[in-house]
């Protein structure tokens, strides 16, 4: 019988940080692994896109094993390499150093974080507009709101208290945290297309008219397409 890994389904390495490990920032070096209809890989694949990343961080969409299965075994493989008979399960988003055929993060925080820092040419000296540092509380509370209340399981009082939240703030701005698309807009939008059809925003016509706005955007669009590839 194999020996149960030792290594925790979250795996939690920086690019950046740490040197010594190896993660720094090169182009064509990273690859990520997300995963077909999930709303995290969605949030990635727009941000990618909006920051220009698609050139130069490979992306690899998984299915199912039967669907993709070269996908399945090279992530496996790159769970292996970080951990030695890894026999945990295999976690996407995913991001892969593939130096060294080792995973580097499956926290989809600290990826979307990276992916806006050091993967984009962007740092302390030249922050992302994505994640400007005067609104990175902003972004991290409107996260937590997400994830918490305005999901398809959220109970339905505090779904539309968050709902006619959002409403309110977009009746007198273009973008949920201001006057510039952020790295909260991609978070809205995908926890909004996730309520389905637009019956949930019935009532909500400031955050229908959001919705198909940010859709006709090119980064939603694709990356709305290889979310449900």
């Amino acid at each position: 019988m194999a020996t149960p890994s030792a290594l925790p389904h979250r795996v939690d390495s920086r690019i950046g940080v740490g040197l010594a490990g190896g993660f720094y920032p090169a182009p064509h070096r990273y690859e990520l692994y997300l995963s077909e209809s999930c709303p995290l890989s969605l949030r990635i694949a727009i941000t990618l896109d909006l920051l220009g990343l698609k050139d130069s961080v490979a992306t690899t969409v998984l299915t199912h094993p039967a669907g993709t299965p070269d996908a399945f075994a090279s992530l496996r493989r790159a769970y292996e390499s970080t951990e030695h008979h890894y026999d945990g399960p295999l976690t996407a988003p995913a991001l892969c150093d593939r130096w060294s055929g080792r995973i580097v993060s499956n926290h989809t925080p600290d990826i979307l974080r990276d992916l806006a820092g050091l993967l984009s040419g962007h740092g302390a000296g030249c922050p992302s507009t994505l994640r400007p540092p005067a609104l990175a509380a902003d972004i991290e509370a409107l996260r937590d709101l997400l994830d918490r209340d305005v999901t398809p399981t959220a109970q339905p009082s505090e779904l539309s208290a968050a709902l006619e939240l959002l409403d309110c703030q977009l009746a007198v701005r273009p973008y949920v945290l201001g006057e510039t698309l952020t790295a909260g807009d991609v978070d809205v939008w995908v926890a909004l297309t996730r309520l389905g059809p637009d019956g949930a925003l019935r009532s909500f016509p400031q955050l229908q008219d959001y919705v198909r706005r940010l859709g006709d955007h090119p980064a939603f669009r694709s990356g709305g397409t290889a979310g449900r590839r």
